[in-house]
């Protein structure tokens, strides 16, 4: 904290966050930004609130704190097959902000605004008497008609999900250096570690997912928690082979120092992954596309019929996870 006296809200504006505006924040001058999407296209929007102590720690830089607030944002967006094309911030700022915190934090925002294509349009900033508090209103496009719903999921699809599973809840977890960690090479706890503090939005996978999935979201409460929402909104259940669920080296090696970790990779939250249903017949084209923009893509399990929570099949017995992910409240 410094001595002397802050600026204004009009010259934080002009100074930290005017360098990011994009097109249509009309160079955060006015009140509110003038979108058009492009002919032919739907605008699809999402917003996240991230408060301290709830979605990160005190402890984390102000530049991972802003890459995660907009990252969990972009996730939705691509989990709907939409292309970001700008953000809102409000931000609640505590007592103790410091020029020097909010530089990092909007490096750290300019960065991530840039890796997603993804720019300012303009937003609020506010002094809080409590915790920091911020709030992403993010903003994509999709070809008219086409959004990707978590509600069409249909019996036969084959139920697929990006990237690995658990990293980020492992992650977290290490913060508390848990015996099982002393299995894990500095490499590997560092993999974890980063994985919890900067979600990677799988934006460059949108364009597949509208192309050839069913039914979408984002894996940001636990893979098995989010699959049941899924398909208790869709109106089918699922069952899933445990041994298919990608983990990363990491993680299978927490698995095998402390075979409980299983239970919290799968249930555990901030993958930001997306889970999708993908019919047996564009299996190939979806994986394909995937694999050209550098994103693995695992086949899981299979849409079936009936209402009961999705099965997990773990070396001959099943398992259902009736608590199976994070709850706000």
């Amino acid at each position: 904290m410094t001595s002397r006296e802050r600026a204004s809200e009009d010259g934080l504006i002009a100074r930290f966050f005017a360098p990011l505006a994009g097109e249509g924040a009309l160079g955060l001058k006015d009140d509110a930004a003038c979108l058009s999407p492009r002919p032919g296209h739907d605008l699809v929007l999402t917003t996240d609130a991230l408060v301290e102590s709830v979605h990160f720690l005190p402890e984390d830089s102000p530049a991972s704190i802003a890459r995660k607030a907009l990252g969990v944002n972009v996730s939705d967006l691509a989990a709907k097959g939409a292309d970001p094309a700008g953000f809102l911030l409000s931000l609640a700022l505590p007592e103790t902000w410091t020029e020097e915190w909010l530089a990092d934090f909007v490096s750290g925002l300019g960065v991530a605004s840039r890796d997603f294509s993804c720019p300012l349009l303009g937003g609020d900033t506010v002094k809080a008497s409590g915790a920091l508090t911020l709030s992403v209103t993010a903003v994509g496009e999709v070809p008219a008609g086409r959004m990707v719903r978590r509600t069409h999921a249909r019996v036969g699809d084959v139920v697929c999900v990006s990237g690995t599973i658990g990293d980020a809840a492992l992650g977290l977890k290490l913060r508390k250096t848990p015996s099982w960690a002393a299995a894990l090479s500095s490499g590997e706890r560092a993999h974890l570690a980063d994985r919890y503090l900067h979600p990677q939005p799988r934006h460059r996978l949108a364009r597949a997912v509208r192309e050839h999935a069913h039914a979408a979201m984002d894996v940001s409460d636990g893979l098995a928690g989010d699959l049941a929402k899924m398909m208790r909104v869709s109106g089918v259940s699922a069952s899933v082979e445990a041994a298919k669920v990608p983990f990363s080296a990491a993680v299978r090696k927490a698995i095998e120092a402390d075979s409980s970790l299983f239970d919290l990779a799968v249930t555990g939250g901030d993958d930001y992954e997306i889970l999708c249903t993908v019919p047996e017949k564009k299996l190939d084209s979806f994986r394909k596309e995937a694999d050209s923009v550098g994103i693995m893509v695992s086949a899981i399990g299979r849409v079936v019929a009936g209402h009961e929570t999705p099965v997990f099949r773990i070396n001959g017995t099943e398992r259902h996870y009736d608590a199976g992910s994070f709850s706000h409240f």
